[in-house]
Parts: C-alpha cells; sequence; structure tokens
C-alpha cells in the first residue's frame, strides 16, 4: 500500500482521525481518509459526519513496493476501533504493509485492538489508552506510559488529548525538516 492512509470506520475518534491528518498535511504531505465501507460517509464516536477520499475497494491493498515512507494509520474512538480490527481485508492489508517495510500508526484503543493483529509485536514499546495495555503486551509489546512514541516503524499515541503530538511524532520520520514549522504554526514551540 503506498502513500499515507487514515482508516476510518463507523465510531472513529474525531480528534485523533482528524487532527493527526491536519499536522500531516500541514508538514506538506498527502494525506487520504479511507472509509472501510463501501460508502464515503463515516461517522465518528460524537456523530460527526465525514466524508472520506475514498472506499477502501478505492485503494490499493497490495504491499507491493511498500517502504516505511507508506504509512497506514488507525485512530481510537469506540465502536470505530473494533470495527478497523474486524475489518479482514484491512487487516490483512496491515499484516503484509508491515511485513513488506511500510510503518504502522496507532492511537488510542488502536494499539491494543488493532496493532494486536500483526502475529507478533516482540520488543516493540507502545503507548495506549488505559486498559487496551494487555493484548499487545501478550504479543511481546513493550508499554510505555508516553504521550506518543515510535518504536521501529510503529508510531502509537495515548488518546485524544495527544493526537497532534501523534501527528508530530508521524511527521518526525517522513518530513522531520517540516516539524519545527509545524510546532510554530500551531503555537506549540514552548512544548
Amino acid at each position: 500500500m503506498k502513500g499515507i492512509n487514515i482508516f476510518l470506520a463507523d465510531g472513529f475518534e474525531d480528534i485523533e482521525a482528524l487532527a493527526t491528518g491536519d499536522v500531516l498535511r500541514r508538514g506538506g504531505l498527502d494525506v487520504r481518509l479511507v472509509s472501510i465501507y463501501d460508502e464515503l460517509t463515516v461517522e465518528s464516536s460524537h456523530g460527526v459526519s465525514v466524508i472520506a477520499d475514498f472506499t477502501l475497494d478505492e485503494v490499493d491493498l497490495s504491499a507491493d513496493g511498500t517502504d516505511a515512507g507508506d504509512v497506514m494509520i488507525f485512530p481510537g474512538g469506540m465502536p470505530g476501533t473494533r470495527n478497523l480490527a474486524a475489518c479482514e481485508p484491512l487487516m490483512d492489508a496491515m499484516r503484509a504493509h508491515y511485513a513488506a517495510g511500510g510503518t504502522l500508526a496507532a492511537i488510542c484503543a488502536a494499539p491494543g485492538l488493532v496493532l494486536s493483529e500483526l502475529d507478533s509485536l516482540q520488543g516493540v514499546e507502545f503507548t495506549c489508552f488505559e486498559g487496551f495495555e494487555a493484548a499487545p503486551v501478550a504479543k511481546g509489546g513493550v508499554f510505555t506510559p508516553k504521550a506518543a512514541l515510535r518504536s521501529g516503524r510503529i508510531i502509537t499515541g495515548r488518546s485524544a488529548g495527544h493526537a497532534v503530538t501523534f501527528g508530530l511524532e508521524i511527521l518526525s520520520v517522513l518530513r522531520p525538516e517540516k516539524c519545527e514549522d509545524v510546532k510554530k504554526a500551531l503555537y506549540l514551540w514552548t512544548v
């Protein structure tokens, strides 16, 4: 799967999806919102309807030519995260994407419910919303209670309150030279 894709399922957390995408776009990246359904409109956990750029069937899910600059992003929110994890074509694509060298990013409940669908997280440091640590730990992951962090090709964020930090962590991998500019534009230079 090529490019940067944020996957949306009904019940996704608004801030985690949209703030992350906004930070990356401010950094000059082309970010696509992808509905896992046959329709472009997806409803957030707070009842906000968002029109995605593509449906899952419209994006190339193959891992051919994938590299670390290709990122699959999974927001949290309920029941959105469970809906993402239940989407077998998406989970199959995620496993193939990661095996081919692609980057994964997940925030809030998604590290616990989505990333735990990988065969192993042995030695991967991760963060997530409190209460979703067990499944990644069972796969060998190491829980670290930080706002956001990167461990190899996996980037995780703790919660909606840390969505901008999560977005900046992704940006620091893809366009590190843009991070300071984006922080200043968001008045985060003192953080």
